[in-house]
């Protein structure tokens, strides 16, 4: 199969049994993307497919043929400029403690900010609301995708 990770474009034989998740992390070595529950429970695998949140843990690799994967490591721009905005904003508010939630959570909010559910803090928490953060940090999550919402 053919599919773009991270704006490469990558040719890949996998069962088809492998999630993207798995794909992700034991074939590719992309690890920023995490394992947390593996049901779609936690949100903790978010990436964007073709620019849409998904849990990666329930989406089978082989299903896309020819589709634009972003993960945590596709997100800073370049050399010169290296964290994306969203992930500056989390380091400006805060926004993480143990940081295993962390990729997921900026994915899930990049997501909110591109589809336009920013409107407002209980649209936000409504949208973010798949992403699971053990450690409590849900108000400075909030504020860093805010923040970064209002910036675009």
């Amino acid at each position: 199969m053919s599919l773009t990770i991270n704006g490469t474009r990558r040719r890949i034989s996998v069962d088809n049994r492998t999630s993207l998740l798995d794909l992700l992390r034991e074939h590719l070595g992309l690890t920023g993307t995490k394992k947390g529950c593996d049901a779609g429970a936690c949100g903790a695998c978010t990436v964007l497919i073709d620019g849409a949140r998904v849990n990666s843990c329930l989406t089978l690799a082989a299903r896309l043929e020819g589709a634009k994967v972003t993960t945590i490591e596709g997100l800073a721009p370049g050399d010169n400029d290296p964290l994306h905005p969203l992930q500056q904003a989390f380091i400006d508010n805060d926004a993480f403690q143990c940081g295993y939630c962390t990729s997921g959570q900026i994915m899930s909010g990049l997501g909110c900010i591109q589809e336009g559910h920013t409107g407002s803090p209980d649209e936000i928490r409504e949208w973010m609301s798949g992403n699971i953060c053990r450690c409590g940090c849900y108000t400075k999550i909030l504020d860093a995708v805010a923040q970064t919402a209002r910036k675009h």
